[in-house]
Order: C-alpha cells, then structure tokens, then sequence
C-alpha cells in the first residue's frame, strides 16, 4: 500500500486548499473531533501530517502519526523539524504506544484495505492505540457515493468504480486526480457499511454513528450552492465517529 503514496506527499499538501477540502472535509472532521485541549491523539496513516499538524495548532496535548509511507513521513517529519510542533512521526506502532491514546484519527486510510482480512487488520490496528473509551473518527469511501465517473469532477477528482452497474465489497476503485495541473491515479477499495460496522465491532468498538459533512460559510460564500449541490448530495467518503470498549 505505502509504495503508491510515497511521491504524493507535497500533491496532499497542495490538495489541503482545494475546495472541498477546505470547505467541506477539514471543517467536517474538526466538528466531529470537537475540542481536543489536553487529548492525546493518534494520527493512523498520517500521511503528509496535515492533520496531525492541524490538531495540535488546536491545542492537543501529545499527538502523534503513523504511516507506512516512507515518502510521506519524510515529507511530515521535514516540517516538524521546521516548525517544531512537538509531533511524533513513526513507521511502527510500538509496543509503548498501545492503549495510550484518548482519539485516533484515521483519514481515508480504510479504503486501501483489499480484503476483510486487511480491513480487520487496520480496524484492530486502530483500536489497539486507544485508551477505554477512546474515540476513533475514520473516512471510509461512502458505501453511497455516486458511481457516475464524471460526478465529482467540479471538486478535482473522479471515482471510477471497476463495476459500473454492482458495489461490492473489496471492489477496486479508482481515485483519479484530475484537477490541473495533477492527474495522478490510485486504487483504492470499496466496503459496505454492513461490512465496515462489522469489522469496527469484531475490533471492539461499542458504537459507530455515521456524521453528515457540511460546508462552512466561507465555501457557500465564495462557490455557491449549486457548486457544493452534487457533494451535499452524494460524498464521496462517510464519517464513522467510534467508541472502544464499553
């Protein structure tokens, strides 16, 4: 999985300002996550570490990031190095981290599982960091989304399922970046929300609730609702807020 992602790090940066991103996902996560002074927080496939860096601008007491991408965590671990935020960017999950964690994040991380096997692997992974009763918010692709290729051009990229007329679980799907002056492609894989839950629950999680995105005032203001029409509509990834233990 790492090897696809390790010379996209500075195209993730980038894509932190493109629309939908910073009206819509960003601000959506932030909700969920809520107030996060004095947590500790787990970033599982940190990628690049947007937010790893964001959460701990925002106050967070110890945070830390894991991916398996060395590219990325180069990319993640050069900017703690100039901002000197106090991040701790791994590419294991130690024996020392285990049970430690008030919240893990985990953004568009269970999409590149690509059997139930691994699905189950990432979902344990992840439950393994947080404390009792610790929260995990992760961005699976929606089990809804559109399967037209073209339907989330405006927002810079298209999702081209491998069958166009049948979701199914661990169907490959292809993310096509194709925002100017980017056309980069990576697979990705497609679960149900039966088979997300599940998964979430054989990992010990209590509770799952699915969040709406939304859209800040600022995106409304600058693009309009026709723009975000189609995203409001349909989104591309859903917002799982978990419970462990309980």
């Amino acid at each position: 999985m790492s090897s696809q992602f390790d010379e996209l790090a500075a195209l993730y940066e980038n894509m932190a300002d493109w629309p939908f991103r910073k009206h819509c996902e960003i601000p959506s996560v932030l909700d969920v996550v809520g107030d996060v002074s004095e947590l500790s927080i787990f970033d599982f496939g940190c990628g690049n570490g947007l937010y790893s860096r964001m959460l701990k601008k925002q106050g967070a007491k110890k945070v830390v990031g894991y991916d398996q991408s060395i590219g990325m965590l180069d990319y993640a671990s050069r900017r703690e190095e100039k901002e000197q935020l106090g991040i701790e960017f791994n590419s294991q999950i130690t024996s020392d981290l285990l049970s430690k964690f008030d919240l893990a994040i985990s953004i568009y991380v269970l999409p590149y599982a690509a059997n139930a096997q691994l699905l189950d692997s990432m979902c344990q992974s992840m439950a393994s960091v947080l404390k009792p009763g610790g929260r995990l918010i992760t961005l699976p692709i929606h089990p809804d989304f559109c399967m037209r290729e073209n339907y989330y051009e405006n927002y810079g990229f298209r999702l081209i399922p491998s069958n166009e007329n049948q979701k199914s679980d661990a169907s490959p799907v292809i993310l096509d970046l194709c925002k100017p002056p980017y056309n980069t492609q990576v697979e990705a894989y497609y679960w149900t929300a039966a088979a997300l839950e599940a998964s979430l629950k054989r990992s010990g999680f209590s509770s799952i609730h699915w969040r709406k995105h939304r859209i800040d005032r600022e995106g409304f203001k600058l693009l309009g609702q026709q723009y975000w029409q189609n995203y409001i509509n349909s989104p591309h990834a859903a917002i799982l807020d978990c419970t462990f233990g309980g």
